[in-house]
Order: C-alpha cells, then sequence, then structure tokens
C-alpha cells in the first residue's frame, strides 16, 4: 500500500500504551514489535502474520495537554514536499512541515479546509 494517493499507515496514539496493547492484542490478536525511536522513546508495531498493520505512540509530554487518545491516519505521497507546497493555496493548513525519520520516510501533518489533520507519507523505500 505504497501507492501515491492511498491510505498507508494507522497510528494510535495514547498516553497507555500498555493497556492498549493489551487490548489489541487480545481483541484483535495483533502481536507486536517494538522500534527505538531515541528521544521519543518506544514506538511500537501491530502485525498481522508478518505483516506491520499500524502503530502505537505515547503522548507524553506537555505538546499533547487537551489531545485525547486518537487513531491517526497517512496517505502515501510522490513527493511530500511538492505536496505540501500545495496545501496552503488550496485553504489547508501545514501543521508540521516535512521531516524525515530514519529507515522509515520522510513525513508532513496537514490539516483540509475543514480542519481535519491528516499525516502524508514518503517512503523511505520510494
Amino acid at each position: 500500500m505504497t501507492e501515491h494517493g492511498t491510505f498507508s499507515w494507522n497510528e494510535l496514539m495514547t498516553g497507555d500504551t500498555e493497556r492498549c496493547q493489551a487490548f489489541y492484542t487480545d481483541v484483535l490478536g495483533w502481536t507486536t514489535r517494538e522500534m527505538d525511536m531515541g528521544e521519543a522513546g518506544t514506538y511500537t508495531i501491530f502485525r498481522v502474520g508478518d505483516r506491520d498493520v499500524g502503530g502505537m505512540m505515547k503522548m507524553d509530554g506537555p505538546q499533547w495537554g487537551g489531545i485525547p487518545p486518537h487513531w491517526f491516519s497517512y496517505i502515501t505521497v510522490d513527493d511530500i514536499d511538492a505536496r505540501v507546497a500545495k496545501v496552503e493555496a488550496a485553504n489547508g493548513k501545514v501543521i508540521r512541515p516535512p521531516f524525515d525519520v530514519e529507515g522509515v520516510g520522510r513525513i508532513a501533518i496537514i490539516s483540509d479546509p475543514s480542519g481535519a489533520a491528516i499525516g502524508l507519507y514518503k517512503p523511505a523505500s520510494q
């Protein structure tokens, strides 16, 4: 699912990663693996068989104040910088400009004209 314009990743953001991990592994039978994100902590990857299907990160710190736990989606794009350059002209907002995640790819967080946030994602392998 790395075709331009397709939803490619879903990420759970929560303050209680331990209980959520237990919940999803019990209810859905997902397995997990962990990824060290340095100062950002541990990122949990949800798996079905040998396939990664989503992730989970801990909402920890003042930047998360007032934001409830939620699932967040990402759409794969062909050129993240070019796509982000179009956001404001299309009445959207750039919430977080493009940034690199080593071994993962390039990500930006934007919102559409209604204020709904979404991630744009360019895999490192493309």
